[in-house]
């Protein structure tokens, strides 16, 4: 299938990135939202960080400007009707996401390929709430979307090779990676990531070391971009935990049981960046840890 125009559900950190990289590479992109201010401020962020990508002579003013045209918002479901691909990029929370697909099966043309950017959920279970599993995939792309290179593609039980390739071409246009990975909890990468940042925590919830221990630890004694605490704030507490819980539940293994503090953050609503506090407090101009 060839794949022209795509729509994106969910405007936040994940969806605004996707709407970026797809515009940029030539896709007509409707992005897709229940909050008019988040659409906006999505589509201003994007307009900054293809600026950012002119500035640093990555692509040309005309590009950007062929980008921004390429891109259009909504508030409604069913102005995605038209498009060849969906990609679900809202919150990590199943009851979410299954809603959303059968809000929109209603408006889809027969050929529509559905996929979820997920990181955790089954790809098979979400799949058999639409009718088309076989036109259903994971599409987990990783954040920053326009930095990131891979793109993980999850088949779920049903989803024939058409749908595959079409998938995998469009991974390919965007000139990123794609790595093929089984409908199992977590997949490939947030299996390995997040079992480490859980740890992480668990070393922090037993005075193992302080937030700027480990982190520093990390990064100089594992040679890590980022400390597993300073990464878990930039993914969101509450993304690290529900994908814990999917694990925890999915495989019934206790190693995977999500560390106490880290539910503890979750309830008091420090979640990390997006909060301003999580494992540090991103209220002053340097970050300070709050442990």
């Amino acid at each position: 299938m060839d794949v022209q125009k795509i729509g994106i559900v969910g405007a936040g950190q994940m969806g605004n990135g996707i709407a970026h990289v797809c515009a940029l590479a030539g896709y007509e992109v409707v992005l897709n939202d229940i909050s008019q201010d988040m659409l906006n401020k999505a589509m201003g962020l994007i307009d900054r960080n293809l600026e950012r990508q002119v500035s640093r002579e990555k692509i040309s003013a005309e590009e950007k400007s062929a980008a921004m045209g390429r891109m259009s918002t909504t508030l409604r479901l069913a102005d995605l009707g038209p498009s060849d691909l969906i990609i679900e990029a809202a919150t990590e929370r199943e009851t979410v996401k299954q809603a959303i697909f059968e809000d929109l099966l209603p408006h889809l043309k027969p050929e529509t390929i559905l996929t979820s950017n997920t990181s955790s959920i089954s790809i098979t279970r979400l799949a058999s709430r639409t009718d088309r599993p076989e036109k259903f995939m994971g599409f987990h792309f990783m954040n920053p979307v326009p930095v990131m290179q891979l793109v993980e593609l999850i088949r779920g039980i049903a989803t024939d090779e058409e749908t595959f390739a079409a998938c995998k071409a469009v991974v390919d246009t965007l000139g990123k990676t794609s790595a093929t990975a089984e409908d199992f909890p977590a997949f490939i990468v947030n299996r390995i990531l997040m079992p480490m940042i859980n740890e992480a925590v668990y070393t922090l919830y037993e005075g193992v070391g302080n937030v700027k221990s480990i982190d520093e630890s990390l990064k100089l004694g594992a040679n890590h971009p980022m400390g597993p605490l300073e990464l878990a704030d930039f993914i969101g507490l509450d993304t690290c935990l529900a994908i814990m819980n999917v694990l925890h539940d999915g495989l019934a293994d206790t190693k995977y049981r999500p560390c106490p503090l880290l539910t503890k953050y979750v309830e008091a609503g420090w979640l990390g960046r997006k909060t301003d506090r999580g494992f540090y407090d991103y209220r002053g101009d340097t970050p300070v840890p709050t442990r």
